[in-house]
């Protein structure tokens, strides 16, 4: 069974107030029963002695001479001239015993119940019981309520550290107080900030690169197309062709980024919007199971569904299929699947920039475009790999 912070903290003050109430309790007993039955000796052995000079004057007391019930314990202890006061607790009756010799063979004794004492002491252990326990219910409902607030608090810093993995950089603790605890939101706040602080930088380079290179590629493309046939310009056009869409893919991170691109919806068949993504690519099959109409940008739906397609193309193996399934199309390759660490990143913080699924490594933008496109469209993207082989990746899109 796990236990919560707040449970914890409310059984550990429970425990501790029942092991201090009980130690308080045995404590008081044991001192009240040592003190009552020293006092109740004392005065049963005044009360003999006064009972002996009465008997040696010839008064008549309360005493006994030689009583036939004198426990054997007194009567051993008296023999060797010792005034001797004894508790017999035999028979369910507890009684207390005075006895001096007032001569060679005659014994003075006492006696009287000491039943009084006794329920005096069970009167006082249920005082303390009560006690104990009410004391040990308003601590623990003390303890239960810090632990309660304490809880919360650590519950509240772990959601949003929570909410800051998933891309909610806005989200902060707001720390309240001093302790430990407050050291933990402030601690989450900070790596909010200099994260957010991070990626900002980083975003910001991007689109400047981006828009850096935009110009000179251009050129590039402009100068290829003056060169004169050959092998040697169409390696260079193949080239070129490669940065100009490196280019295109680093400024539309950069757009999606600055959540600066805006969302057309119209209505369309998912299977329509399938088919055109994967039109000008070979070795891709479109299966339609069943097919629905959504309000959706297709443009960007078409995007996503192509940049999947292409990404199981260059790092799986064909043929690659595409099951139209109503609003949920998965697109999936026959290579060796996604690699272990990749689906543990895709399943945690999502694709990383210049990472792609080749079980051999690679750069690319296409996962990180797929996902912020998925994002912009509300749609959700699910990485894993087919029980039969392959990397599968789904895009369940929206319907309301």
């Amino acid at each position: 069974m796990n236990l919560n912070v707040g449970a914890k903290v409310a059984l550990a003050v429970a425990a501790a107030a029942v092991c201090v109430a009980g130690a308080i309790g045995v404590l008081v007993h044991r001192i009240t029963a040592v003190d009552q039955l020293a006092t109740a000796r004392s005065g049963l052995d005044t009360e003999l002695m006064g009972a002996a000079a009465d008997h040696a004057v010839g008064r008549p007391s309360s005493a006994r001479l030689d009583p036939s019930d004198l426990p054997g314990p007194v009567a051993r202890a008296v023999r060797d001239d010792v005034r001797v006061t004894y508790l017999d607790g035999g028979g369910g009756h507890p009684t207390l015993w005075a006895a001096t010799r007032i001569s060679d063979r005659k014994v003075l004794a006492l006696s009287r119940s000491y039943d009084p004492e006794e329920r005096s002491l069970a009167a006082l252990d249920r005082t303390l019981l009560a006690t104990g326990a009410t004391a040990t219910v308003l601590v623990s409902v003390t303890g239960l309520l810090l632990g309660v607030r304490m809880g919360r608090r650590a519950t509240a810093a772990a959601r949003t550290a929570e909410r800051i993995a998933e891309g909610d950089l806005d989200a902060r603790v707001r720390p309240d107080g001093r302790d430990e605890i407050a050291r933990l939101a402030a601690a989450v706040d900070a790596m909010a900030d200099a994260l957010g602080a991070r990626l900002e930088a980083e975003r910001r380079v991007t689109a400047d690169i981006a828009h850096e290179l935009r110009t000179p590629v251009a050129g590039l493309s402009t100068a290829v197309g003056l060169l004169p046939p050959g092998r040697a310009t169409e390696l260079v056009a193949g080239g070129v062709r490669k940065l100009r869409a490196l280019v295109e893919d680093v400024l539309e991170v950069a757009r999606l980024d600055s959540e600066s691109a805006a969302v057309d919806t119209e209505q369309r068949e998912v299977s329509a919007m399938a088919r055109r993504a994967v039109a000008g690519l070979d070795d891709v099959r479109v299966r339609v199971t069943a097919d629905v109409v959504v309000a959706t940008d297709p443009r960007r739906v078409e995007r996503v569904l192509a940049n999947l397609a292409a990404n199981a193309l260059r790092h799986g193996a064909p043929p690659v299929e595409l099951e139209v399934d109503g609003p949920v199309v998965r697109v999936r390759d026959h290579g060796p699947g996604f690699p272990p660490d990749l689906l543990a990143v895709l399943h945690t913080s999502g694709p990383q920039r210049f990472r792609t699924g080749s079980p051999t490594g690679g750069t690319g933008l296409g996962l990180t475009i797929v996902t912020g496109q998925a994002r912009l469209l509300g749609a959700r993207l699910t990485f894993r790999n087919h029980p039969d082989g392959g990397a599968e990746t789904e895009l369940l899109l929206p319907t309301e």
